[in-house]
């Protein structure tokens, strides 16, 4: 045994906003890769033309493997506090849902595996990592 107390031996967990920046161009990247592919893919028949019609006139990202990472990433680092609620302007922490999302993502993983292409591959698994690490830094904090 050591003489040093509890507290010193436990590995400390040094958190910064770095993963609130990565998250954010993750979210970027995927974003333009989204748009890219859209502009490529033809039209859906009668969708742009509805949402114009209605006066909507949003965008919405393709329905892809990356989109739905995408959104289940972004939902795990809204419940972990990394963005502000689009609604509110306020950031919240609610480690449940985060880790619900988490263990989709890992059904995800686990009902795909297999059936992805390399690079899906690494999104899932560069995700779940990411993921995985901000929940147990936050987590041990609180």
């Amino acid at each position: 045994m050591t003489d040093k107390p509890a507290d010193e031996e436990k590995p400390k967990i040094v958190v910064d906003d770095d993963w609130k920046a990565q998250a954010q161009a993750e979210k970027e990247r995927l974003g333009k890769e989204a748009d890219a592919a859209k502009s490529a893919a033809p039209a859906q028949p009668g969708a742009p033309a509805a949402e114009a019609a209605a006066g909507r006139g949003r965008e919405l990202p393709q329905a892809d493997f990356s989109t739905l990472v995408s959104t289940l990433v972004t939902q795990i680092f809204l419940a972990l506090g990394g963005l502000e609620d689009p609604k509110t302007k306020k950031r919240y922490v609610d480690l449940a849902l985060a880790r619900h999302h988490i263990d989709t993502l890992s059904v995800l993983e686990e009902k795909t595996r297999g059936n992805l292409t390399e690079d899906e591959k690494k999104l899932l698994d560069k995700a779940l990592y990411e993921t995985r690490m901000h929940y147990v830094q936050l987590a041990q904090r609180l």
